[in-house]
């Protein structure tokens, strides 16, 4: 689920991979293997989060609702 919102997010905003991956403090490789499956760190996740301005629960799946509650 992960893999396919950041996937989605992306490209929605249509940015590259390098792009995201810069904004968020990741090497290139290591965003790519986001998008291909590869299980976040808690500080990751909570970096795209706040980068795409959506919930982590959003992101994992746990719920439909986009927005962050502030």
């Amino acid at each position: 689920m992960f893999a396919e919102r950041i996937r989605a997010l992306r490209s929605e905003r249509h940015l590259t991979q390098a792009d995201v991956a810069a904004q968020v403090g990741l090497s290139m490789r290591g965003y790519q293997d986001l998008e291909l499956g590869a299980t976040p760190r808690g500080d990751t996740m909570l970096a795209i989060a706040e980068f795409y301005e959506v919930s982590i629960d959003w992101l994992v799946g746990r719920t439909e609702v986009r927005q962050v509650n502030r």
